[in-house]
Order: C-alpha cells, then sequence, then structure tokens
C-alpha cells in the first residue's frame, strides 16, 4: 500500500462562540468520519471530534491519552484547516474494481497507443468531481477523472490508460523541436 495514512477530512472554521468547528468529511457518509479510529493531523497529533449537528462538531485534542476540549472561538480558529487522517489499515478493502483516491497516485500514465505520458503526482477533488495531475516529460497534464477519459485503472499493474479530452492540447514533436 502506498500510503499508510489517509486524509479523511478537515476541521474547517470557527462555528460559534463555544469552540464548535465546521467539518468537512471525505466520507460518503460524512458521519463516518469518526467511525474509522483515531483522527490525527499531518504532525501527528490526535482529536476526538463529537458530532453537534450536521457538519458541525465538538473538537478534543488528545494529550496523553485525555481529551482536551477545546473551548472557546480563538483556539477552534487555531484548527482551520488542518487535516484529519487515519491509519488506512481502519479502512476496509475495497470492492472490486473499485480503489481508494490516492491508490491512483505512483501510477504510470498510458495513451490508448501504450506511450508513457507520465505519473500520477496528485489527485484533486474539489467536490465537482476528480481530477489528477501527470507529471512527465517537463509537462504536467491535469486530467478529468471520467470514464470517458480514464478507461482502465489497473492497480495491480501500476498503470492506467488515460484518452486525452480534446481541451488537451498536447504539442507536437515538430512544436517542440521549434
Amino acid at each position: 500500500m502506498p500510503n499508510s495514512r489517509i486524509q479523511l477530512g478537515v476541521i474547517g472554521r470557527a462555528h460559534g462562540v463555544r469552540g464548535l468547528v465546521k467539518i468537512t468529511s471525505h466520507t460518503a457518509d460524512p458521519a463516518d468520519l469518526t467511525a474509522y479510529g483515531p483522527l490525527s493531523d499531518a504532525e501527528g497529533r490526535f482529536y476526538a471530534l463529537t458530532w453537534k449537528a450536521e457538519g458541525v462538531a465538538e473538537v478534543a485534542r488528545i494529550v496523553d491519552g485525555v481529551p482536551v476540549k477545546v473551548t472557546d472561538r480563538n483556539q477552534a480558529e487555531k484548527l482551520t484547516n488542518t487535516r484529519l487522517f487515519i491509519d488506512r489499515s481502519a479502512l476496509p478493502p475495497p470492492d472490486e474494481d473499485e480503489y481508494y483516491l490516492t491508490d491512483l497516485i505512483g501510477l504510470t500514465a498510458v495513451n490508448a497507443a501504450d506511450k508513457t505520458l507520465g505519473t500520477v503526482s496528485v489527485v484533486h477533488d474539489y467536490g465537482a468531481g476528480a481530477s489528477f495531475e501527470i507529471v512527465g516529460d517537463g509537462a504536467t497534464l491535469i486530467i478529468p477523472f471520467t470514464a470517458a477519459c480514464v478507461p482502465t485503472v489497473d492497480i495491480a499493474a501500476g498503470r492506467l490508460v488515460v484518452v486525452l479530452p480534446d481541451e488537451v492540447i498536447v504539442p507536437s514533436e515538430a512544436e517542440e523541436a521549434a
């Protein structure tokens, strides 16, 4: 498995004056963010969330095994944009023909003629659909992650097939030589 931790959510802005925060969950059911075990940030600090309303939670930092609640707006504001991770082993294995987006990072991207385009370096998902960056030969391509543009994903073989959309202009060899 390429990544031992997977980002499942983000602490957003403060909500009110009593330390509550907005939470963005990357799980199918937002409440599942807390179902997979301890959450940690990029530095390895652990957090516990208690849902108070849809998308709003009370947050506590776990210090020496003891939860220390965030109790005011100033403390909550300091946590804005804190990414929340879980250990990958806590997630269920994906179903057949499914995978986690993080599994795409590092795959070799090839076109339909089996010519290597590069390597998937990052996956973006801003809510309107995932896209990923392919880095190779001094160029970076951003490709929408749709069945039309990515008809084949083979995690075991470490590759995916990409059909470039009409909007992607790849310079011809003659243009590159000039």
